[in-house]
């Protein structure tokens, strides 16, 4: 079980569904007041009352994480009300096309690049600050095993180069932020969990025969708490365990 989370800020993005919605209730039931973010009010209203009749607290950030100005403003918004941000989730994430390279079309690219690179960037150069301010800053972003398994998936060329480069950004933080501050970062991956994503995906798979993202979600608050010491690592769902990155052969 990790440490005490009460009192602590987390920001939580893709929120009103799948692994960041299960992401902020589990954080709020642990005493967190989550800043949840998504495109969806309603779903964002949802959650909200979910989190309150749990007896949590939340705060609702309806954003798309494209609006790159908004995640500015979010900074900002989140020092003038906390000064600090102890726990920051990149969860949002977008699939993409599955299909030969040649067939992406520009924009299809330059949307799952949007989503699942540069907003995560966005989401560091507005919030580093604040995270390094927290006594315990962590930084978990959720990728893929499309990203990093040996045997590299074909048609999955936007979803899994997206998720490397997100691997590859976190891990340049974590090293970065090593050793001179209190902030750990860390790296998730689900595996195959019963998501919309997944379905997306996987068509023709049995939902019942998936994890919840509920059960990965105690998992994710471990990485998020103050005695979590380890930074730039893997953590694998499917295998439960921390992995180290390889040196190219």
């Amino acid at each position: 079980m990790p440490s005490d989370l009460s009192g602590r800020i987390a920001l939580v993005t893709g929120a009103s569904r799948g692994v960041g919605r299960a992401v902020a209730l589990d954080l709020a039931a642990r005493g967190v007041h989550v800043i949840a973010l998504a495109r969806t009010q309603g779903a964002l209203e949802e959650l909200d009352d979910e989190i309150r009749k749990r007896g949590g607290a939340a705060t609702l950030a309806p954003c798309d994480v494209k609006d790159f100005e908004a995640l500015d403003r979010l900074g900002r918004a989140i020092f003038d009300r906390w000064g600090k941000l102890d726990i920051l989730v990149g969860n949002a994430g977008a699939l993409g096309p599955i299909t030969p390279v040649g067939h992406i079309e520009p924009k299809q690219w330059d949307d799952v690049f949007a989503v699942n690179v540069t907003a995560n960037w966005r989401l560091i150069r507005s919030l580093d600050v604040l995270l390094r301010a927290s006594d315990a800053g962590r930084a978990v972003f959720v990728t893929s095993g499309a990203a990093h398994a040996a045997r590299v998936r074909p048609f999955w060329t936007a979803y899994g180069a997206s998720k490397a480069a997100l691997e590859a950004l976190a891990r340049s933080y974590a090293a970065e932020t090593a050793n001179i501050t209190s902030v750990r970062v860390m790296l998730v991956n689900p595996g195959p969990l019963r998501t919309r994503m997944r379905a997306q995906a996987m068509p023709g798979e049995d939902p019942s025969s998936l994890r919840a993202p509920e059960d990965l979600a105690p998992k994710v608050a471990e990485l998020c708490a103050p005695d979590w010491t380890l930074t730039g690592k893997l953590y694998d769902f499917p295998q439960d365990r921390v992995l180290s990155f390889s040196e190219p052969a």
